[in-house]
């Protein structure tokens, strides 16, 4: 199959089960689904449960099986969008090139929205779990391995240094470990947890560990250079709020030309680090490809 044909497919089942998992629009009290909903459906990559489904299915999984943490996974990384854009923290008007939700629905929604989220994504794990008593012990390693990526071992305290680290020069071991902690470790859950739902051996795993948190650095990179030189009708938000809110970035410590170099050989070794898959690798080499020359 065409690989963008496939990458559409799996974002569309992806779409389908996340408006079955969240409540319609017109339940009481309607605002804040509508919050939730105009984010999540706000035109998201879906990288994180496409990651999950495709390598569970590289271990010859039946993708049905991990559809509800792939879809919890992109909750989660939905609400940390949604608290990101919000005044106190990033302050952006624009994602995806639309309004933010704080900008439509005020930032005590928009709080409430991101918040709701992560219970509802937290919710649809534990009733899997608990709906799958003869892979219960499976689905609570994976769903340990995506609240750790979310919290304060993880997503969290990759924020907590990104906001530290405003007007202030950082070192290179800062920042490397915010964007792994930031970005990083719910691409590296994304993969971890689908293997493991998957059957996975220690082999595999260590090999999968080694390809997300490549391809998890590598992503970021990128985003930081998009950052600056990125098309805005193509990224959808304004360009250049790193250097507005003095964040820093791999541009900023390493420089743009040193920035992009490190994208491709970053990238390698997450490609390299499939190798022990084969043909069964195909695609997620191909996402690494398509990752690390997109525009947006």
């Amino acid at each position: 199959m065409d690989f963008k044909q496939r990458l559409y497919d799996l974002a569309s089942i992806v779409d389908v089960a996340l408006n079955k998992l969240l409540p319609p629009e017109d339940t009481y009290p309607q605002t804040i689904y509508k919050a939730m909903r105009y984010s999540i459906f706000g035109g998201g990559k879906r990288l994180r449960p496409i990651l999950m489904v495709s390598t569970y299915e590289a271990l010859n999984g039946n993708k049905e099986d991990v559809i509800p943490y792939a879809c919890a996974i992109e909750m989660i990384h939905t609400y940390s969008l949604i608290h990101d854009d919000l005044p106190a923290m990033d302050n952006d008007d624009y994602r995806r090139g639309k309004l933010t939700n704080h900008k439509v629905f005020g930032d005590a929604m928009a709080i409430l929205a991101g918040d709701a989220l992560l219970n509802i994504a937290t919710e649809t794990m534990i009733k899997t779990a608990l709906n799958n008593p003869n892979k219960h012990i499976k689905y609570l390693h994976a769903m340990n391995e995506i609240m750790t990526a979310s919290g304060t071992f993880g997503m969290l305290s990759g924020q907590v240094v990104d906001i530290e680290s405003e007007r202030v020069q950082i070192d290179e071991n800062t920042l490397n470990f915010m964007h792994s902690h930031k970005t990083g470790a719910l691409i590296t859950a994304s993969v971890r947890a689908g293997a493991i739902l998957g059957g996975t051996s220690k082999s595999q795993l260590e090999a999968l560990t080694e390809f997300s948190k490549n391809l998890g650095l590598a992503f970021q990179i990128k985003d930081d250079i998009l950052d600056i030189e990125g098309d805005e009708s193509k990224l959808g938000k304004k360009v250049g709020s790193d250097q507005k809110n003095n964040k820093s970035t791999f541009p900023s410590v390493y420089g743009l030309d040193r920035s992009k170099e490190m994208v491709i050989q970053i990238s390698q070794k997450a490609i390299d680090a499939l190798e022990i898959f084969n043909n069964e690798g195909e695609f997620l080499r191909q996402l690494t490809y398509y990752l690390i020359k997109r525009e947006s």
